[in-house]
């Protein structure tokens, strides 16, 4: 059986893939800032919050920024 994949809204992470990895949420944060146009010294803080704790701490940051256009799974 062929079924059609879902049309989701927005930008899709799995945070159990590659996808998961600090790094690469990171780099998705400072892509969207860019895409965004927020401002460089926005930026630096978010990067700066996203780094000053855990990974629990990395995502919440970057949730709380991007949480309405980007979904997280675990």
């Amino acid at each position: 059986m062929i079924k059609q994949k879902p049309k989701t809204n927005g930008i899709e992470i799995d945070l159990t893939g590659p996808q998961g990895n600090a790094y690469y949420i990171l780099a998705m944060a400072k892509r969207l800032c860019k895409e965004f146009g927020m401002t460089k010294t926005y930026e630096k803080d978010l990067l700066d919050e996203m780094m000053s704790g855990d990974y629990e701490n990395l995502l919440q940051a970057f949730d709380k920024s991007f949480g309405s256009v980007v979904t997280l799974y675990r």
